[in-house]
C-alpha cells in the first residue's frame, strides 16, 4: 500500500436514518448504496432505534417496521432485498430476481452460509448486517456488477474481498482495474484491540509484503488492529487500484450518537444494515 492514504470521508448523512454513499454517483445512474444508522426506528433498549437485525433477540415486528421505514426512504420495497445468513465465512453467492425477499421478512430464508452477495440484476437490493464489522462494496460499471459483503476479522483473514475480485474475474470476466470499492463504516484501531491468537491469522494473510500499518502492539499480547486498512490492503493485492478505493473514516464504536457497536455495547445491541441496488424501468 505504500505511505499511509489519507481519505476524504465518502459517506455523508442523507436524513437521520441513512448513510449515503455519494461518491459512485457518476458511475452508474440510478444506484442506492449506502449505510443505516441507528436512529429513527421504534425498537426498544438496548436496541433503540433502528435495529434492523432479526437475529439478536429484537421483537420481530419492530425490525420488519425498522426495514420497511428505509424501504420507504430509499423507495425500494423490502420484498426485493436479500439478505445473507453471515456466518463469518467467505463463501459469496450470486443473486438474482428469484431470490427477492429472501432473509427479509424472517431470517430462516435468508441466502444460507453466506457472507457475500452479488447481482448483475436491476430492482434487486443486497442488505448486509453489521455491529462493527467492516462492510465492503464493489461496483464494475460498465456491466453494473454490483456486491456487498461482510467483513469481520475472520472473513477478513479469508480474504472476502479478494474471493469477491477472483469471483467476478472468473465467472463474469471482469479485470480487477475496472471494479470500484468501498470500505464502509466500522470498528476503528482506536477500539479494536486482539491477542496473538487474531494476529497470527493477519499475519499469515499479509504473507510476506512487509506491511506494517494494519497493527500495533498497545500490550503485551494485545493489538491495536485496523480492519479497514487490511481490506483495502487485501483489495490492492487482489488487483483493484488504489484509485478506486474509497474508505469511511467513521467508528462505529466511537460514534455513540450514529451506530451500534458489537464491542463498546458489550454484545447487547442492534444491527446496522450495508445495502447496495440500482433502479431500473
Amino acid at each position: 500500500m505504500g505511505d499511509k492514504i489519507v481519505f476524504k470521508e465518502p459517506f455523508s448523512l442523507l436524513n437521520e436514518q441513512i448513510l449515503k454513499l455519494d461518491h459512485w454517483d457518476s458511475l452508474l445512474p440510478d444506484l442506492t448504496v449506502g449505510f443505516t444508522t441507528k436512529n429513527g426506528g421504534i425498537s426498544e433498549k438496548p436496541f433503540t432505534s433502528l435495529n434492523v437485525g432479526l437475529h439478536v433477540n429484537d421483537e420481530s415486528s419492530q425490525v420488519l417496521e425498522n426495514r420497511q421505514r428505509i424501504g420507504d426512504l430509499l423507495s425500494f420495497t423490502p420484498a426485493n432485498w436479500v439478505c445473507g445468513e453471515q456466518i463469518h465465512e467467505n463463501r459469496i453467492e450470486e443473486i438474482t430476481a428469484e431470490d427477492a425477499g429472501r432473509g427479509v421478512f424472517d431470517y430462516e430464508s435468508s441466502i444460507t452460509g453466506t457472507d457475500g452477495l452479488y447481482t448483475k440484476e436491476p430492482n434487486i437490493l443486497l442488505a448486509s448486517f453489521y455491529a462493527d464489522c467492516v462492510p465492503l462494496f464493489f461496483l464494475e460499471p460498465k456491466k453494473k456488477l454490483l456486491g456487498v459483503a461482510h467483513a469481520g476479522w475472520k472473513g477478513t483473514v479469508k480474504d472476502i474481498a479478494g474471493e469477491m475480485v477472483r469471483l467476478w474475474q472468473e465467472k463474469e470476466g471482469i479485470h480487477p482495474r475496472d471494479i470500484h470499492a468501498a470500505i464502509g463504516p466500522s470498528i476503528g484501531p482506536c477500539c479494536y484491540v486482539v491477542d496473538d491468537y487474531v494476529i497470527q491469522f493477519v499475519n499469515e494473510v499479509l504473507g510476506k509484503s512487509g506491511e506494517n500499518l494494519v497493527y500495533n502492539e498497545v500490550d503485551t499480547g494485545q493489538y491495536s488492529l485496523d480492519l479497514k486498512a487490511l481490506n483495502r490492503f487485501l483489495m490492492e493485492a487482489a488487483g483493484i487500484q488504489q484509485e478506486n478505493i474509497v474508505q469511511s473514516k467513521y467508528c462505529t464504536s466511537c460514534e455513540t450518537s450514529l451506530f451500534f457497536s458489537h464491542r463498546r455495547d458489550k454484545g447487547k445491541t442492534g444491527r446496522l444494515m450495508s445495502f447496495i441496488g440500482r433502479k431500473e424501468k
